[in-house]
């Protein structure tokens, strides 16, 4: 062991994989596609939440698309939406 080797910071077993948000609202309220939701961002109002390749994104009443990932919380790592 090199002295650049005691100053490394092991890496947890998982750290390959990469976790992703849980696609549910602010309520815990698991989402799928097809549900409505109330924007709590980027002033969308009512939207409709839509499958894309491997994700989602939420269509806005006037046709603007948000990622589902740009929706989440950073506090609880949930959608920053509310089901309707």
């Amino acid at each position: 062991m090199g002295l650049l080797d005691f100053f490394r910071k092991d890496k947890p077993a998982s750290a390959g994989a990469s976790k992703l948000p849980v696609m549910a609202d602010l309520g815990n309220s698991p989402l799928q596609e097809g549900d409505t939701v109330m924007s709590l961002r980027y002033d969308m109002g009512r939207c409709r939440v839509v499958g894309v390749g491997d994700g989602y994104e939420y269509v806005s009443e006037t046709g603007k698309r948000v990622s589902w990932l740009r929706m989440v919380d950073a506090a609880t790592q949930l959608q920053k939406v509310r089901k309707l």
